[in-house]
């Protein structure tokens, strides 16, 4: 069991949750309640703060001072690869096994790569931006109406020039 919380100290948890749905306050509960918040009004709290996510599996940083909980999104690549495809918001629950299919464009994927920069081992942009490639082709949609292994294949060769940074 956690320790309660000092005055002033800060406690950051991230957590995992389908955007826009009241998470589940029994798995909140361990973790928040010893420090003295009420598991429903954080898990409202995160319902509120991932809306524009609906539908979507993402991580939520969790960051607790002085008994109030600040909520901060943390979209993963995948999740900024399906919200690029601008598809419909679907439920969970009723639809399992969900394809994406469509098409996004180079320059999106760029934009997701400088976004996800900072959470990449790679050491340039380019090798992120080959990770945002990867993702989309687990994702299954296609890139400039090609399969996106062929544009890493492009980006190996020198076709395709990726920006500096």
């Amino acid at each position: 069991m956690p320790p309660k919380l000092e005055p002033n100290e800060i406690k950051v948890m991230f957590l995992r949750c389908t955007g826009g749905e009241v998470s589940a306050t029994s798995a909140l509960a361990p973790n928040i309640g010893p420090l003295g918040l009420s598991p429903k009004k954080v898990g409202d709290d995160i319902a509120k703060a991932t809306d524009d996510w609906r539908g979507l599996r993402i991580t939520v940083n969790l960051t607790i001072q002085n008994r109030q909980a600040q909520i901060e999104v943390v979209p993963s690549a995948s999740a900024l690869t399906i919200e690029a495809l601008e598809e419909p918001p679907r439920d969970g629950k009723k639809q399992k096994n969900i394809k994406h299919s469509g098409n996004i464009t180079f320059d999106e994927i760029v934009s997701i790569a400088q976004q996800t920069c900072h959470q990449s081992l790679a050491r340039e942009l380019s090798g992120t931006i080959k990770e945002i490639l990867g993702t989309a082709h687990s994702v299954s949609c296609n890139v400039d109406g090609r399969p996106p292994h062929d544009i890493i294949d492009d980006i190996n060769s020198g076709a395709v020039e990726c920006p500096a940074s």
